[in-house]
């Protein structure tokens, strides 16, 4: 008895096999342990499966099954009557003979469900959500199949654990094997998330034994036949809520939901949460800019959930494909996805192409070929820029017949799609286009800039960091601005590249800009990494103690140097970096208060979510005024018990022996821009202009 021998597809269409037949059955036939997690449950399809149940049995297999509490009044009282028979059952050694029993009882589902019970072969628990409100219902729809070797076969699709389900309705399941080695990953992701599952250890869910989720009174009776509807939201003036009814009007068991009213915010059945007034403002501009634009919004103000709403939006869109600079990015989206919306699961564009490629042209040639049901689109891709602007992902959507004529792109971080690698993503067949960017604009990157904002059709939308902090998003800051000096051998360097790189500019030689683009990036790196920068860090930090903090660095040496410096000075400081593998881990114990300090270089300018942090010190940055913002405002982020946040700020100076300003020019432009909206407004630019005198600023250079 071995799943491995059996003859698999890797989909199960209800126009093209019987489910039961040709899948169950003979999955059932062979496995010990059958696991199921399904949003709706009902007993008839335990006399469906019958004959695979049977074969179960004499194997000495058994049955575990999650479902969301929505049971009819009679499943309800049979899985009651079982447990309870199965608490005064005789011992087990009576199992040889219960396969003649099995076959008496299983045409009386009712009675086939409490046997199962009470012979211990089926364990049933109860799925519900901890926030009710605000996460909708247990409705994950997953199958596996285990046998005595370790092998498992999974399945997910539209079908829940019903007759009607199985053996009326139309509905199709994908299906993955262990033992084929590009399959692997996928299906032992999906044993350990049921295993969570089993054990309660899943977030935002409890996972409850049937008596203590009858105790708790969480049973939802529904029909004697499964409902053909599903719960969604509706709104009331002031908070969302979950609908557990259809309408009235709609009949005893409802109706496929009427399109929505565009005089609503968002479709009520997708999005699960309700729009704040700068949302609906965003998505009305999407739709007046005929679904094309940028929203140029600021960290912190509802990016993510502003395009999920827009995505509900659409009434016919088919194909939704998210595209993310980073993997922690991409995660966060996934994670969206699943709490906020009830989009269908996504495609995960990350790690081997093979893995993530032939399901999405599977499905790509589906929707060519309108063969995919209502319920099973939008199909939604998500992944990173890197993954899916390759040459070969691009060539497989080619492949398979292009883009759905309805599809949307979402581009979070939205400038980094016109780096030239990037821009094979931006495919002129994508009918919807959003763009989200709190700084959409590419600086030194004109070209750049340009085919971002024409392909999107331009910024349509904007709510700025300065408008988050007055609407108290974002909280207010304190600004602190530390000057060091450039030692006379930096400095002398410096000069000399400059003076390299103003002849090769004035040059005709045909590698001129090439080679003076790389001295000034060595020139940079002077000011982003002089030696007095860990000096003055160690100041820093007598004056401004590190609980909550981050610090930016110029180079991974660097940020070794300062973290290595913190913990000496006793603080519990690490490295945070590309080169960290454990970067998920380390995030975690600063957002549990486990640690003082993130050191990074770049990891924690986009995407990194961590409220609680209340001071950031930019060690180094380059000349971007995007990173600044960045930065900035990862760390405005409001949280329970924070009132402020505090930015600290290091600018290079030349020596006192050479007096020209020239070299902190671009460093003074972001002092006046950070220095406007902070609270110690005045106090910094007094300050500064004490320090700063002898180089010739005064009151009206910084105001």
């Amino acid at each position: 008895m071995s799943l491995k021998h059996l003859d698999i597809q890797d989909e199960y269409r209800s126009d093209r096999c019987d489910l039961i037949r040709d899948f169950y059955v003979p999955c059932l036939e062979n496995s010990t342990i059958y696991s199921r997690a399904v949003g709706f449950f009902s007993s008839t399809s335990m006399s469906a499966a019958a004959k695979g149940l049977t074969a179960l049995i004499r194997s000495g297999g058994r049955m575990q099954l999650i479902a969301s509490p929505y049971l009819s009044e009679e499943d309800a009282e049979a899985i009651e009557q079982g447990l309870k028979a199965r608490e005064t059952a005789i011992a087990q050694s009576l199992l040889h003979e219960l396969d003649q029993e099995f076959e008496q009882v299983v045409h009386d589902r009712l009675s086939c469900l409490a046997w199962l019970l009470s012979r211990g072969v089926l364990e049933i628990k109860l799925a519900v959500p901890k926030k009710i409100r605000q996460q909708g219902l247990y409705h994950e729809k997953l199958g596996i199949f285990a046998d005595a070797d370790e092998n498992f076969i999974t399945f997910m699709g539209s079908a829940n654990e019903s007759s009607r389900a199985l053996i009326d309705n139309f509905e199709c399941i994908d299906v993955y094997w262990s033992w084929e080695p590009v399959l692997q990953r996928r299906v032992l992701r999906k044993v350990e998330n049921f295993q969570r599952l089993w054990d309660n250890q899943t977030d935002n869910l409890d996972v409850l034994d049937f008596p203590e989720a009858a105790k708790q009174s969480l049973l939802r009776l529904c029909p004697k036949q499964p409902p053909d509807w599903e719960p969604g939201l509706k709104y009331d003036n002031d908070h969302p809520h979950v609908s557990n009814r259809p309408n009235e009007s709609e009949g005893e068991y409802g109706r496929e939901p009427k399109p929505p009213d565009k005089s609503d915010p968002v479709p009520p059945t997708i999005l699960k949460l309700e729009l704040r007034p700068r949302q609906v403002d965003a998505l009305e501009a999407w739709r007046t800019a005929d679904y094309q634009g940028i929203l140029a919004m600021a960290t912190g103000s509802g990016k993510t959930i502003t395009g999920l709403a827009c995505a509900a939006d659409l009434d016919d869109l088919e194909l939704m494909i998210i595209a993310a600079p980073t993997n922690e990015i991409v995660q966060q989206w996934v994670s969206e996805l699943q709490i906020r919306t009830s989009f269908n699961h996504p495609i995960l564009a990350l790690g081997k192409a093979e893995q993530w490629m032939e399901p999405l042209f599977r499905k790509l040639r589906l929707l060519h070929h309108h063969q995919l049901p209502p319920e099973r689109l939008p199909v939604v891709v998500v992944g990173s820029y890197g993954e899916l602007s390759k040459l070969p992902a691009q060539q497989l959507i080619d492949d398979a017949g292009g883009l759905p004529p309805h599809s949307l792109l979402i581009a979070d971080e939205a400038h980094a799609a016109g780096a030239t690698t990037y821009q094979r993503l931006l495919r002129d067949d994508f009918k919807y286009r959003l763009g989200l960017s709190a700084t959409p604009i590419r600086q030194h990157d004109e070209e750049g800039t340009e085919v971002v904002l024409d392909f999107f059709g331009g910024v349509i939308y904007e709510f700025t960091l300065e408008d988050a902090i007055a609407a108290g998003i974002l909280c207010g800051y304190e600004y602190y601005v530390y000057p060091i000096e450039l030692t006379e051998e930096e400095y002398a360097e410096f000069k000399d590249l400059s003076a390299q790189i103003g002849r090769l500019l004035n040059s005709n030689q045909d590698d001129a800009t090439e080679r003076a683009e790389f001295l000034a990036i060595r020139r940079a790196n002077i000011l982003k990494s002089t030696a007095s920068k860990l000096a003055v860090l160690e100041k820093i930090v007598k004056h401004h103690p590190v609980s909550r903090g981050m610090i930016y660095c110029a180079d991974i040496e660097q940020a070794t140097e300062a973290s290595r410096l913190l913990v000496h000075e006793g603080f519990r400081a690490v490295r945070y970096s590309s080169d960290d593998v454990e970067r998920k881990r380390l995030l975690a114990d600063f957002a549990q208060n486990r640690l003082d300090a993130l050191v990074a270089v770049k990891c924690l300018d986009e995407g990194v979510d961590v409220p609680n942090a209340d001071l950031a010190i930019i060690l180094a940055s380059d000349t971007s005024n995007r990173q600044f913002i960045q930065r900035r405002g990862r760390v405005l982020r409001t949280a329970p018990g924070k009132k402020f946040a505090t930015l600290i700020d290091v600018i290079v100076v030349p020596p006192l022996v050479d007096l020209a300003p020239q070299l902190f020019e671009p460093e003074l432009r972001r002092i006046i821009q950070f220095a406007q909206f902070a609270r110690n407004r005045m106090s910094v630019i007094d300050r500064l202009v004490q320090e700063l005198a002898p180089y010739g600023i005064s009151h009206a250079d910084l105001l």
